[in-house]
């Protein structure tokens, strides 16, 4: 095919005004006469050929409305068509670049929430981290508590236990100590003079205090007898009768007739002088035997002789009255007793006063 023979078209037809704003649809061909469409482009012409006249030219072109956009202040006169070409353009651009703007700030949006997020998660670890430690903390400190509590309880028992044992172990000790003494008694019972035991026996059955009873006879010769033995022979057998006969009276001196100086010579019946045992002694008591008006001083040391008898007979009396409700036997040890502070007193041996 010869390619000479196709129909060319217009050579401004890229350039063209006219043709860009129809082709960008600023401006809408409208056909004065009857509907028929026609391009501008379809008739061929030959680049050679003159400008043809107006025979055959499609009808004039009739501008329909449409909605143009300001670009600037109107001056009175019609803005020319490369101006309409470019503000078309702008908007076909801005409505390109709407799109655009959107996805982009879209973007940052979520740009902005996937931080804050990341942000977020990070605080509530740290948060979630913060809290475990503390409770590995309490943990552990309730562990130390519990082991604690568990060891208290451990020794608590352990000094129970411990007490418990201690307990029985003085209980027992005690236990054997009683049984030791109730066997160190009773061999004591067996050395004891079963002749004397006898005898107190045989005296509580009928008591009496007449001297010739073997029991008291006995007494007299051991205890009685030398505790009351003074040095003035007829003084002491006085006291010894008034002791018998329950009416011997013992009185402290007043304190200001005692001597303040040193004893210069020795003085029968005064306070320096000691009536029983006819030595020089500071006397704190006296005696009166009976309802005699006359009175003897006497030292501390015979004092103590004659409370010791005293003592005895006044037991003895109580159980001859029967004032004294116990067995024979802690009796008889009673009247042991007395009779050894009978014997101290009579070696000299008794309480100091004050």
């Amino acid at each position: 095919m010869d390619t000479s023979e196709e129909p060319s078209r217009c050579p401004a037809r890229g350039t063209c005004p006219v043709f860009l704003a129809m082709s960008s649809g600023a401006v809408l061909y409208a056909p004065s006469g009857p509907a028929q469409e026609r391009n501008l482009g379809e008739k061929p012409w030959g680049t050679d050929s003159s400008p043809q006249t107006d025979e055959g030219l499609p009808p004039t072109l009739a501008a329909v409305p449409v909605s143009w956009k300001s670009v600037g202040p109107c001056k009175g006169h019609r803005e020319p068509l490369g101006a309409l070409v470019e503000a078309s353009a702008g908007e076909k651009a801005q409505a390109e670049e709407g799109p655009a703007a959107s996805r982009l700030d879209m973007s940052r949006l979520r740009s902005s929430s996937m931080e804050i997020r990341e942000k977020g998660s990070e605080f509530l670890k740290e948060e979630l981290h913060k809290a475990q430690k503390e409770l590995k903390l309490k943990d552990e400190e309730c562990e130390r508590l519990v082991k604690v509590r568990e060891q208290l309880e451990q020794e608590l028992e352990e000094l129970t236990a411990s007490l418990f044992e201690e307990a029985h172990k003085m209980v027992r000790e005690a236990n054997m100590k009683q049984a030791a003494s109730e066997k160190q008694l009773k061999e004591a019972w067996g050395k004891v003079d079963t002749t004397l035991f006898t005898e107190f026996q045989t005296w509580r059955a009928s008591p009496t205090l007449d001297k010739t009873c073997p029991f008291l006879e006995r007494v007299y010769r051991e205890d009685v007898g030398p505790c009351l033995d003074f040095t003035m022979q007829e003084l002491s057998a006085l006291v010894q009768s008034a002791v018998e006969d329950n009416t011997l009276t013992i009185e402290p001196v007043a304190s200001q007739t005692l001597p303040t100086l040193k004893v210069a010579s020795v003085e029968r019946g005064s306070t320096n002088t000691c009536a029983l045992s006819g030595l020089a002694r500071t006397c704190r008591h006296l005696i009166r035997l009976g309802d005699s008006e006359s009175h003897y001083y006497i030292s501390p040391s015979s004092r103590a002789r004659i409370t010791a008898v005293c003592n005895f007979f006044t037991y003895i009396r109580y159980i001859q009255q029967g004032l004294v409700r116990q067995d024979a036997e802690p009796m008889f040890w009673e009247i042991m007793r007395l009779r050894k502070e009978m014997s101290l007193a009579k070696l000299g041996f008794f309480p100091q006063e004050p």
